[in-house]
């Protein structure tokens, strides 16, 4: 039997259903030891889709829904998702000079919602977020965001370091945020066809998407706390960033 909640699918051929109709898919938990030949068939078709997955105790899946979830729960997107290898060229093409934020595995839903209504706000065209370890993007994420995600333009990618360098070698300038960095943030240049980049506060940015940055910048701190939460570092480099690209069109 297949069923559905609100933002949710459970049931085994419910969710091969979704995967073949192309539903957008945020998640999906499959119960652990699960070996039928139809979980063998959906567990093909979510490797196939690269959508993400994660093997749970049934206990977690219970806590979901109490009906006969048959040890599948799938996680439906409440946006749609886009791709920057599509998106990209089309502001090229309408005069825009691009400006992108790249998430870099931030999970936290409240943070999360938080840097996409600050985005939204500063005019940032895109964020780009990898397929696993991002925040759910769930109602919670949804409030935070003051409906910004439903505007913001979201690219969810399988390969975040890929997507980077694709950036770079379209012409964007990189700068990354990272506390031990030897540059202020004020004095990077955003003025350019630009891609910010944040990590999470338990991970920060991974090396190998950090060694593809042109800029490292760090922001001052004063006080006895050491790092500030990402949502207001978030905040503060794409305000920079507006500041510096306003000046420019004055000039």
């Amino acid at each position: 039997m297949s069923k559905k909640g609100d933002n949710y699918i459970y049931g085994i051929r419910g969710a091969i259903e979704a995967i073949r109709a192309g539903k957008e898919i945020d998640k999906i938990f499959l119960r652990q030891g699960a070996k039928s030949k139809l979980a063998i068939e959906l567990f093909g078709l979510i490797r196939k889709s690269n959508i993400p997955y994660q093997f749970v105790p049934v206990q977690r899946l219970n806590r979901i829904t109490q009906k006969n979830h048959q040890g599948v729960i799938a996680l439906l997107s409440v946006i749609g998702y886009q791709k920057a290898e599509q998106l990209l060229p089309g502001l090229y093409e309408s005069g825009e000079i691009p400006f992108l934020l790249v998430l870099d595995q931030v999970s936290d839903v409240r943070n999360f919602g938080a840097i996409i209504r600050t985005a939204e706000c500063a005019g940032v065209h895109a964020v780009i977020i990898p397929q696993k370890g991002s925040a759910q993007i769930n109602p919670d994420a949804m409030k935070t965001s003051a409906g910004a995600l439903h505007t913001m333009a979201i690219c969810r990618t399988e390969k975040l370091s890929g997507t980077v360098k694709f950036l770079k070698d379209s012409g964007l300038h990189v700068v990354a945020a990272v506390e031990k960095a030897n540059n202020l943030y004020h004095k990077a240049r955003y003025n350019t066809p630009l891609a910010i980049v944040l990590g999470s506060e338990e991970k920060g940015i991974s090396d190998e998407i950090l060694e593809l940055a042109d800029e490292k910048v760090r922001i001052p701190l004063k006080g006895k706390i050491e790092s500030l939460n990402v949502s207001v570092s978030a905040g503060i480099l794409i305000y920079e960033a507006v500041k510096q690209r306003n000046n420019t069109r004055i000039k």
